[in-house]
């Protein structure tokens, strides 16, 4: 079992992103993601959160919510649960990251950029400014194949989960 954190750090109507180009072996390899990584031994998520954003930013969080927690169960990887956050509030000069590039992307923007299928279903929920959500996201490969919102399914076509298929 894997725990990470993610957070997706807010400014003028953008998200700063991490296009994960750095490692050929990476599983997120050339996908967009927020920033985060894996919980250390004796770590909280919190602590976690504030180690990973300065190491791969250079920032130090001000201001941070914890929005949800997302279980991500596939057939090729352990099922990892990730604690997911977003931050209003940060102080530090943006450094360069050593797993990809770093961008402030318009939110409106962030669907068309290369994304798990999963993780336009989080997106939706933050940006309805759902309350504090459990996401399970079981996938096959690169395919989204089931999702439950609080221990509800979600609807799906035969394509995936409805509408959040890339």
């Amino acid at each position: 079992m894997l725990q990470t954190t993610l957070c997706y750090i807010e400014r003028q109507g953008c998200y700063l992103m991490l296009h994960r180009t750095a490692k050929d072996q990476d599983p997120n390899h050339d996908k967009w993601l927020g920033i985060g990584g894996k919980l250390e031994d004796k770590e909280s998520p919190e602590e976690c959160l504030l180690r990973e954003v300065k190491e791969e930013t250079g920032l130090e969080l001000t201001a941070y919510r914890f929005r949800g927690i997302i279980t991500f169960v596939s057939d090729q990887w352990p099922t990892e649960y990730m604690y997911l956050y977003t931050a209003t509030g940060f102080r530090g000069t943006l450094t360069d990251c050593d797993e990809g590039e770093l961008a402030w992307v318009e939110k409106e923007r962030i669907p068309q950029l290369p994304l798990w299928a999963g993780d336009k279903v989080f997106f939706r929920l933050l940006a309805e400014e759902r309350p504090f959500f459990s996401l399970k996201l079981e996938y096959q490969g690169e395919c989204l194949v089931r999702a439950a919102l609080n221990g509800a399914p979600l609807p799906a076509t035969p394509a995936g989960v409805a509408g959040w298929q890339q």
